[in-house]
């Protein structure tokens, strides 16, 4: 009987890995078209993202084109240390951190509060019309945002001939140092806060009707609903987003600062991003460039992670 006692779980865990096999086999007889679609972005993925990672090597070498990547020496670590001890990396360090901060300060709340305002307008085709205008400078290049921002704040534009037809004095908007990160901030808002709203909006879609009723037969305001109801139901949502923003946090974005940037801002408008095109592509010095951007990648997968961990500590659902 003993044997029998101590045969019976082995079998009955047998037969539960046979059943799970026969429902994951059977689920995928139902939806092998799904899957056959998929495989051609599975290959995407691999062969045009995960392959060129072999490149990263070229960070532990004295990588020379004329000599090939194979036939590069071998360096180690050489090129991190450089860059850690040259006088560039803390004046790059502290620009980058800066306006990643104040973009992941000011820049992340502008959808949900966007998003929430729009959610409580009444009439359709208003809070429709006004998605579409918050929506359509995501579709803009950077080329025209800094093309409208020049036009805008130069000299002569449109802002400087109202100050001084008001007897004030002009303002040098694209060559000062003190409203350089203002103005990124103001442009990464205005171009980007319409998809992020757009995704909060979805998420707020899908918030049961039935709360917002009860809430208004207890007498709650609107008020009282967005902070009780709204904002709870779409905590998840703002937290991976969140998560997904901080992996990105030392990435300040190439072609936006570059074109803002001049000979006169150049001691706050020097990144990591415009100096890896520097040193990577106007000097040639492709390990130096790669090491940089090896450098700003570990240190977003381990925000990633650190503020995935933290998120499920304090009960809130992580990106996996």
């Amino acid at each position: 009987m003993g044997e029998k006692t101590k045969m019976l779980p082995a079998q009955q865990k047998t037969d539960d890995r046979k059943r799970k096999r026969k429902q994951i086999l059977h689920r995928i007889r139902m939806d092998k078209w799904l899957y056959i679609l998929m495989i051609p972005g599975l290959l995407h993925i691999l062969i045009f993202r995960y392959v060129p990672m072999y490149g990263v090597l070229i960070a532990f070498k004295d990588y020379n084109p004329y000599t090939g990547f194979f036939d590069s020496q071998w360096v180690g670590f050489k090129h991190f240390i450089q860059f850690f001890n040259s006088a560039n990396f803390k004046n790059l360090f502290t620009n980058t951190l800066w306006i990643s901060l104040l973009n992941l300060a000011l820049s992340f709340p502008a959808p949900v509060i966007l998003a929430v305002l729009i959610n409580e307008l009444r009439l359709p085709r208003v809070k429709k019309a006004v998605q579409t205008c918050v929506y359509i400078p995501h579709f803009l290049s950077w080329v025209i945002v800094a093309s409208l921002t020049s036009t805008i704040f130069s000299m002569d534009g449109v802002i400087n001939r109202m100050l001084t037809a008001n007897g004030m004095e002009s303002v040098k908007f694209l060559t000062s140092t003190t409203l350089f990160r203002p103005m990124i901030i103001g442009q990464t808002i205005w171009k980007s806060a319409g998809w992020g709203t757009i995704v909060f909006l979805a998420a707020m879609a899908g918030v049961d009707l039935q709360l917002y009723e009860a809430a208004i037969v207890d007498g709650a305001t609107r008020f009282r609903q967005v902070w009780h109801i709204t904002l709870p139901a779409i905590r998840n949502t703002v937290v991976i987003m969140l998560i997904l923003r901080l992996g990105s946090v030392l990435d300040t974005g190439f072609e936006q600062i570059y074109l803002m940037s001049n000979a006169l801002n150049r001691t706050v408008s020097e990144t990591f991003d415009t100096y890896v095109y520097t040193i990577g592509i106007t000097q040639g010095s492709f390990s130096m460039a790669t090491a940089v951007g090896l450098f700003k990648s570990v240190i977003g997968i381990v925000l990633i992670f650190g503020s995935n961990a933290l998120a499920k500590k304090v009960g809130d659902s992580g990106i996996f």
